[in-house]
């Protein structure tokens, strides 16, 4: 019997020929990762293990995002465990204001995290590198403190659920991130708990890298331990050039073994969005389409790339945004609003009314940055709509893929991005 990439990758760190589902292993990783509200807690138990360095200085990364630039004392002290941890270790790759983004943005675009690799981060949306084919999965602070000391973390093989995707075409305004607001869906919250979410099939060839990391990110929003697409030409591509070190290519094997496999006609999937206060209640745009909203958030790890923002941009030109509603832009790495400078993006974003942060998680998490009142209504290109996520727990969250995120803001209320086309 053969195996997928999952148990693939996972066999590999592990030393071993062949592992199981539901098998306790223990694997090497290639990259521990942390950002400042996590990274704090890791270093603290760091500390109490008794040893002097981190692994390896050069696969510790820690990148200061969600509360940054600092919002208020606490939060900048926060940030300044980080700080200080990285200049006591000599890390290699500490991201500070200024050069920095929302860490599932920026590794990626570094070449940090590579095809192959096993990858762990006190973050849960860290299986959004399974979009370029590295086994890459949240955990908690202890378990992340251990491997910054040990190089190695322990796992539960996970069942695999495949999901085939085919079609020859999307309709207009329909984005990876509608796609993925579909599957969860389809399968709910708890659809693909600890298991690997395997998407394969023809239609791949019509999501980009982008779109990939972005279906990946939310596998967590179906309850799954990581999701993972093939390594194909275009993921190739986007890593040539970028990669920081040598890796490897697995691929899962005709013979693998699925918990369950659902083929999915993509051309059949219309623009989505899902209604408070939880991922899996996605319906096409229309069935909710006039409802008022108070603020727009286009950006997070999910959709804050360069991809997103010219959906976005495409949508803004020449529009204004609705009197009395809030747009808010962040570019999820100085790299992206670098570019979206170059291509004239922001000064679209910015004739249309909108307001547009430096990199930050900010509104995502109810940080900072666009926190809703009782009451207000917000649509967001975020991964979360919980009671209370953005604000208020009287506040409501709908998210959306940018171009559902643009014309709204423009409408002033939920529309499908042709009523204001």
């Amino acid at each position: 019997m053969g195996m997928t990439m999952t148990e693939k990758i996972l066999a590999y760190h592990a030393g071993k020929e062949v592992v199981e589902p539901g098998e306790l292993i223990s694997c090497k990783v290639d990259a521990v990762l942390a950002n400042d509200i996590t990274g704090p807690v890791a270093i603290s138990e760091f500390k109490k293990i008794g040893v002097d360095a981190v692994f390896d200085r050069d696969r510790v990364y820690l990148v200061p995002d969600h509360f940054t630039p600092n919002k208020d004392i606490k939060s900048a002290e926060q940030a300044k465990i980080l700080r200080d941890f990285a200049k006591e270790q000599n890390l290699t790759y500490y991201f500070e204001v200024g050069k920095m983004g929302i860490e599932h943005v920026l590794l990626p675009e570094e070449g940090l995290v590579l095809p192959g690799e096993v990858i762990i981060g006190a973050d849960s949306h860290t299986c959004t590198y399974g979009g370029i084919g590295a086994f890459a999965t949240g955990v908690g602070s202890t378990d992340l403190a251990a491997a910054m000391a040990l190089g190695e973390t322990w796992f539960k093989v996970p069942e695999s659920i495949k999901f085939y995707l085919y079609g020859e075409k999307l309709l207009p305004y329909v984005s990876a991130k509608d796609i993925i607001l579909f599957i969860i869906g389809q399968i709910g919250v708890d659809g693909a708990l600890y298991k690997a979410m395997e998407f394969a099939g023809s239609a791949l060839k019509l999501i980009s890298v982008e779109g990939r990391l972005t279906m990946a990110n939310m596998a967590i929003e179906a309850g799954a331990k990581n999701g993972i697409f093939p390594v194909d030409e275009l993921t190739l591509e986007y890593v040539k050039g970028r990669a920081k070190r040598e890796f490897k290519v697995f691929a899962s094997d005709p013979d693998a073994r699925y918990e369950a496999v659902y083929e999915i006609n993509v051309e059949e999937i219309e623009p989505q969005v899902a209604l408070p206060h939880l991922p899996e209640n996605a319906v096409p745009v229309k069935e909710v389409s006039g409802k008022d909203i108070d603020q727009v958030v286009i950006g997070s790890c999910t959709n804050g790339r360069i991809e997103d923002l010219r959906v976005a941009a495409a949508i803004l030109k020449g529009k204004k945004v609705k009197d009395y509603v809030r747009c808010i832009i962040i570019p999820g790495s100085q790299s992206v609003y670098r570019q979206a400078l170059k291509e004239g993006l922001i000064d679209i974003f910015l004739e249309a009314g909108a307001a547009v942060s430096t990199p930050t998680c900010g509104p995502c998490l109810g940080g900072h940055m666009g926190i809703l009142a009782k009451g207000e209504r917000a649509v967001a290109t975020t991964n979360r709509n919980f009671v209370g996520r953005m604000g208020h727990v009287e506040s409501e969250v709908y998210l959306a893929g940018p171009a559902v995120a643009a014309a709204s803001a423009i409408a002033g209320k939920i529309v499908h991005p042709e009523e204001v086309r």
